[in-house]
């Protein structure tokens, strides 16, 4: 199994995700023909996956915070 992609988390990842550990939608850079080939993938435990979630969906509820050039989780 794999170590989850947290900085700092040693935990083993039971979660696989598109956001990344800022989370942001990351471009795999390649062309892709489908959502699932367009964003890199990351490994998380249940714990950090949970954290991040929460981070996402406060900052897209925020009004303030959309002024960067990244796509927006709920934009797919």
């Amino acid at each position: 199994m794999s170590k989850c992609d947290m900085e700092k988390c040693e935990e083993s990842a039971s979660r696989v995700s598109r956001l990344s550990p800022e989370g942001f939608l990351i471009s795999s850079g390649n062309k892709a023909y489908s959502f699932r080939e367009a964003y890199k993938r990351f490994n998380y435990c249940e714990k950090c996956h949970s954290r991040l979630m929460k981070e996402v969906w406060s900052r897209v509820r925020d009004h303030d915070y959309k002024g960067d050039d990244h796509v927006a989780p709920t934009a797919i």
